[in-house]
């Protein structure tokens, strides 16, 4: 039985606390958050303890600390946990600062503790089944991927401000798959963007319309396209195109039933939110996650993939500043 903590009680350390409630060999022994509401209705949600964060990294009584806190805390708690020899299950963006990320991997490294960055979409049943048949080689060699990742509104502004940019933000998501995808590091980065959902998403500095081009040094191709806005539900798309075929994952909707009358077919809409879409992504990196410190393997994504993820977004908004490629 592994025994877990949850620091971060808010809609995702609620995913994870469900989660781990569906897993027989892993139990959420204590919580812990800023707002104490928050701990509370977690708690009487799971039969959890309430603990402080420093609590819960130090008890004796927990294996591996789920961190779901907003990202200028992971430094530290990601310090404090491997210090203390604890698993840590970290949500992304590891940090905003690629070289705090280093000075983590470094404490990672010197502790020997299991890390996974929660790069949930790599858990995808759609997705991680392209992954699977690319390596069979259904499709042969893979030569251009194509990402596009659309959220239903923005969030709010306060968010935007701190959130490190939709690059470091939203499509640090995309460039891990593409990552996953591609199996071959990324070596230029060409970025555009625009704010053309919220004039104040442009007085916050910055963007909410994005397309990247990622190649690699074999000459692979990844396109990535963003937008803070999409009027008919969550919109995520992946198509993979290679030397025998191409491979391609649709949205998932609302449910599977088609009509079709005088006015022509109509299919039901995209699910309209993220926790929703993934639902099953969720569910399958804690099966995952909870499997390898079982089995005493490495998880993964690992810290390093956290990293990489983080340059390609630190690369992505330097190309967009400067209006040229980068080279990695």
């Amino acid at each position: 039985m592994i025994n877990i903590g949850i620091l971060g009680c808010g809609r995702i350390g609620q995913v994870h606390a469900r989660a781990i409630a569906g897993l027989p060999n892993a139990r959420l022994v204590a919580v812990a958050d800023a707002f104490p509401d928050a701990a509370i209705a977690l708690s009487e949600a799971t039969g959890a303890d309430i603990r402080n964060s420093a609590a819960i990294i130090a008890a004796p009584d927990i294996d591996a600390i789920i961190i779901g806190t907003p990202t200028d805390t992971h430094y530290d708690l990601i310090h404090r946990a491997a210090a203390a020899g604890k698993a840590i299950f970290c949500e992304k963006p590891v940090d905003l600062s690629a070289d705090r990320i280093r000075d983590c991997i470094r404490a990672i490294d010197a502790s020997g503790v299991p890390f996974f960055t929660a790069f949930n979409r790599r858990f995808d049943p759609n997705f991680a089944q392209i992954k699977a048949r690319i390596t069979a080689g259904e499709i042969g060699d893979v030569e251009i991927i194509t990402i596009l990742s659309r959220d239903p509104a923005p969030p709010p502004i306060s968010y935007i401000a701190g959130s490190g940019g939709i690059f470091r933000d939203m499509m640090i998501h995309d460039f891990d798959m593409a990552r996953f995808l591609l199996a071959e590091e990324p070596v230029q980065v060409f970025a555009v963007g625009s704010a053309l959902v919220d004039p104040a998403i442009a007085a916050a500095g910055d963007v909410d319309t994005a397309a990247v081009t990622l190649t690699t040094a074999s000459g692979k191709i990844c396109q990535i396209s963003n937008s803070r806005r999409a009027a008919y539900g969550y919109d995520q798309r992946l198509e993979v195109h290679g030397s025998k075929g191409m491979l391609r994952a649709e949205n998932r909707l609302e449910n599977a039933v088609e009509v079709a009358t005088e006015a022509g077919f109509q299919r039901a809409p995209a699910m309209h939110f993220f926790l929703e879409r993934y639902a099953e992504a969720y569910a399958a990196e804690m099966v995952h996650f909870v499997a390898a410190l079982e089995a005493g393997t490495a998880p993964a994504p690992g810290i390093t993939d956290g990293l990489q993820a983080q340059l390609l977004a630190d690369a992505a908004a330097e190309s967009l500043a400067t209006g040229v490629p980068v080279l990695l």
